[in-house]
């Protein structure tokens, strides 16, 4: 397979997941006890992407709420919408240009064939 093609197709993939993730997080922005999750991009052999997924245990913010038996501490989402917001925005403009990166190298294998019939 053409090694750009797959590069592409990988990071396609990954960032796709990444998506999935970042929407999961912020989903779940209003869930107690909540963990978020992170997906950290690595560099492959054959110029490809992998994912890997990591869940920040960092404890998020304490409410406290009244109750009939006094007062209950309750720890909400560790999910910052400040955080996840410009990283799913960064994600989308990395899943456009690989995109764009696969229907390019698509034309050409295409130009290239046409040259050779």
């Amino acid at each position: 397979m053409n090694t750009g093609l797959n590069a592409s197709l990988s990071a396609l993939q990954a960032f796709g997941n990444r998506q999935a993730i970042q929407a999961n997080n912020i989903a779940n922005v209003n869930t107690d006890g909540f963990k978020k999750q992170r997906g950290l991009m690595q560099e492959q052999l054959l110029q490809g992407v992998s994912l890997t997924v990591d869940r920040v245990d960092i404890a998020g913010p304490v409410r406290v709420d009244q109750t009939a038996q006094g007062p209950d501490e309750v720890e909400m989402s560790n999910t910052e919408l400040s955080e996840e917001i410009p990283e799913t925005m960064i994600n989308q403009r990395s899943l456009e240009a690989n995109a764009d990166m696969v229907r390019t190298q698509d034309e050409m294998l295409g130009t290239i064939l046409d040259m050779k019939a």
